[in-house]
């Protein structure tokens, strides 16, 4: 976490960060200085599933599942509304044709 705090250089980056994780910066200080002193104990990743601010496995997976049928659900709505469209200029292009007729 730390390296990964200290990799942010664009401004707000690092607030990003912490609110993206659910953390405050005084952890940060407080990890740094722990570090320093050699009393950080390090850990690869989150053993807890579901952690704070990091979602679960069974939630990724059904966010994944969810967004995959949004996409479809949103494909259909676009081909949708572009056949709608071209009904559209359709039916003009007939309301002009019988009024030029009428005329």
């Amino acid at each position: 976490m730390l390296a990964e705090y200290d990799r942010c250089s664009e401004p707000g980056e690092r607030g990003a960060l912490l609110r993206r994780e659910g953390l405050y910066s005084s952890l940060v200080t407080d990890w740094r200085r722990q570090h320093r002193s050699g009393t950080l104990v390090v850990s690869e990743g989150r053993t807890s599933e579901g952690g704070r601010g990091m979602p679960s496995a069974g939630e990724v997976a059904r966010l994944r599942a969810e967004n995959e049928r949004l996409k479809i659900r949103l494909a259909k709505a676009e081909a949708i509304i572009e056949v709608q469209g071209k009904v559209q200029a359709l039916l003009e292009q007939l309301s002009k044709s019988a009024d030029n007729d009428d005329s």
